[in-house]
């Protein structure tokens, strides 16, 4: 199973190397994942402002015991959290997400 991990352009380019993740998932203590029927509301809630942004795909299977499902009672759902780097070997694409003549994401394919 794919989860998605929601990243601006530019963090995401200076990077090398296993994600560490954003001042928010360090703030937080692991890294923010949504499945992809959660995307949608996920980039509508957090990142409304933005057209920079990059979706990088991982194998849930991939990250092991580090990986917890936890339940956000705002939004009524659990989501995938990551207690740890996203490692290189889980990653399996990262492709830009972009906004149509309306100004709404357009998400890649998730295949």
């Amino acid at each position: 199973m794919l989860i998605y991990k929601i990243v601006p352009r530019a963090e995401w380019m200076a990077g090398a190397g296993d994600y560490e993740g954003s001042a928010r998932d360090k703030a937080d203590g692991f890294l923010h994942f949504s499945t992809a029927p959660q995307l949608p509301e996920t980039l509508r809630l957090y990142y409304a402002g933005r057209d920079d942004l990059m979706l990088v795909a991982a194998e849930a299977g991939a990250l092991g015991a580090a990986l917890k499902w936890e339940r956000s009672e705002s939004r009524g759902e659990d989501f995938p959290h990551l207690y740890g780097a996203l490692s290189c070997d889980a990653m399996k694409w990262a492709r830009a997400i972009a906004r149509d003549a309306a100004g709404r994401f357009v998400l890649p394919d998730l295949a």
